[in-house]
């Protein structure tokens, strides 16, 4: 990560204190009234009260009715967006504005998805154009890997490609080739290393025949320690099987380091570039998704493009109220900030969606995992939750326990589609029967005399019937999201990815916290790189506190 070069240009003044700022009181208030709320109370009280607390926008539906809040509660939450100036800073993120201040760039990711048409200038250079030449560069490419004119340096096609990446780098290429296998070319295997951990590149490596094997290496400045580590370990296995002269066609990068990787080996004619104004968490709309390009076409690959520009244009031009992105934002910060909720459980009810809770994790918390405001002060609540989450039904019968009967409420995202990829009906109708029924029974609970009268039907005796019943009753009143697609397609993944790039940066605002940097990544990196030298002999042992010391004296024991 490069250093600020000079004084942060984004034009707008530091913000007061969160709590002082007068929506956040009102908001106080309300919340003290809404503090005994019952959802089924809510529900009964308002026959209008799920067409009231729902959105539909690029492709998506939003029910947020299951939450314990109420048109008032809405109206409060819009007021303390505007407060904080969300629909301006939003405005001038679209507009080029270097929002992240701290490195002082701007914030563009939403350039990458917009149609060729769109016309942005960002300090004299023409964004537009620049992201298209890249576009067009990686159409060419994928267009000639997939139609078999690109062979490997024995004369045979490709059958597999290997991204070599870390972090944004790898979890969204990673999380889009898989939710979207349906689309995949069927001659094209794909295959992502991230993990320093050799284990990681050793089973890479096995599966795949260095003759007919594509290595994309993925590094903006080609020195990413992770990533660098692990594409010098695929390239000297490789010059194990073929002459240093193949490496060019067996390895790409995604990178703006023309001598590093002509130095590896790489043709600069296959370097495929990005901008710093595109944050690694952000970076899947970039080059950094030719991975996605590849298995899907490029085709597939614009629709997922289109389907985040449409959800960017709702954000852009929805007033608050039914804007999609900002409600999200504003429900989860109200769960968060007065209903007391430390983490936000991700439940894809789609199997090819189980790696979005992992990127929702970066996504989210590297951006508002944060301590201190824009100007340096100490935050004065709360910031992130934790994210977690899998795929439904498997959470049922693992963690869904917690979520139902435990000490902590965690709100849930429950995502599905309507409609399957697949011809199994009857697995359909099971999934999203579950998927419903997991959100109405986190609404609803169940009560102690409710259970009561359940085991009295089954005949228990009255003493059975008071040791089991508090065992059986469900508090419920946990409050949880709905976002419905009709199919999962390039178009609708894309809206959904943009739908949470947008609430997070929503969420931001409100905090006041920078979500487009992360320092927080860099220190322990430091200390990495010292302990390494002296694991390695390469350095004399530092004087670090003694649990570290032992356990460098433990690793160099066991060489």
């Amino acid at each position: 990560m490069s250093q600020p070069t000079s004084q942060p240009t984004f034009p707008f003044a530091p913000q007061p204190p969160l709590t002082a700022t007068a929506s956040y009181q009102a908001l106080e208030e309300h919340a003290v009234e809404a503090e005994d709320w019952q959802l089924r109370s809510l529900f009964a009280a308002d026959a209008g009260r799920f067409p009231g607390l729902t959105v539909d926008a690029a492709g998506l539906f939003l029910d947020y009715s299951k939450n314990r809040l109420d048109a008032r509660t809405m109206a409060l939450l819009t007021a303390l967006a505007r407060e904080r100036g969300v629909e301006a800073q939003r405005d001038a993120m679209f507009a080029g504005a270097r929002i992240n201040t701290t490195e002082n760039r701007a914030v563009l990711h939403t350039a990458l998805r917009a149609p060729r048409a769109s016309a942005l200038v960002v300090d004299g250079q023409d964004v537009s154009a620049d992201v298209h030449a890249v576009l067009e560069r990686v159409r060419a490419f994928t267009e000639a890997v997939r139609g078999g004119a690109w062979l490997g340096h024995s004369g045979k096609p490709i059958t597999d490609i290997v991204n070599i990446g870390i972090g944004g780098s790898d979890l969204g290429p990673k999380m889009v080739c898989l939710a979207l296998r349906q689309y995949a070319h069927p001659r094209l295997a794909m295959h992502f290393v991230s993990n320093v951990d050799g284990h990681d590149m050793d089973a890479a490596l096995a599966r795949v025949d260095p003759e007919t094997t594509l290595f994309i290496v993925a590094s903006k400045t080609f020195t990413t320690t992770e990533t660098m580590m692990n594409a010098q370990t695929a390239r000297a296995w490789f010059l194990q099987h073929a002459p240093e002269s193949a490496l060019a066609r067996h390895f790409v990068a995604v990178s703006t380091n023309t001598e590093a990787i002509r130095q590896f080996g790489i043709d600069p004619a296959n370097m495929f570039p990005f901008w710093d104004w595109v944050g690694g968490r952000y970076s899947v709309w970039s080059a950094i998704g030719l991975s996605v390009a590849l298995c899907v076409g490029f085709g597939y690959f614009q629709d997922l493009l289109a389907g985040a520009h449409a959800m960017d244009t709702h954000f852009k031009e929805a007033p608050l109220e039914q804007n999609m992105p900002a409600l999200l934002a504003l429900v989860g910060f109200w769960n968060r900030q007065f209903l007391g909720c430390g983490s936000v459980s991700i439940a894809p009810y789609h199997q090819d969606l189980s790696r979005f809770p992992a990127y929702l994790q970066q996504l989210d918390m590297e951006s508002n995992g944060k301590r201190v405001t824009k100007s340096g002060a100490p935050v004065d609540t709360p910031t992130c939750p934790v994210i977690w989450g899998d795929c439904g039904t498997n959470g049922q019968h693992a963690y869904f326990q917690l979520l139902h009967q435990g000490t902590d409420v965690t709100p849930i995202d429950f995502i599905a589609a309507l409609r399957p990829a697949h011809e199994y009906a009857n697995h359909h109708a099971a999934l999203l029967a579950n998927c419903f029924a997991q959100s109405e029974a986190f609404m609803k609970g169940k009560t102690l005399d409710e259970v009561r009268a359940d085991l009295q039907a089954q005949g228990l005796s009255l003493a059975n019937i008071e040791r089991l019943a508090p065992h059986k009753t469900f508090p419920g009143n946990r409050p949880s999201n709905t976002i419905l697609m009709e199919y999962l397609t390039p178009y609708t993944l894309g809206a959904l990815i943009a739908l949470y790039e947008h609430k997070t940066f929503v969420q931001g605002v409100l905090w006041d916290v920078n979500s487009f940097d992360q320092w927080g990544v860099e220190l322990g990196k430091v200390l990495a790189k010292r302990i390494e030298s002296e694991l390695t002999g390469s350095a004399l042992p530092e004087l670090h506190d003694s649990s570290t010391n032992g356990l460098i004296a433990m690793a160099k024991a066991a060489v």
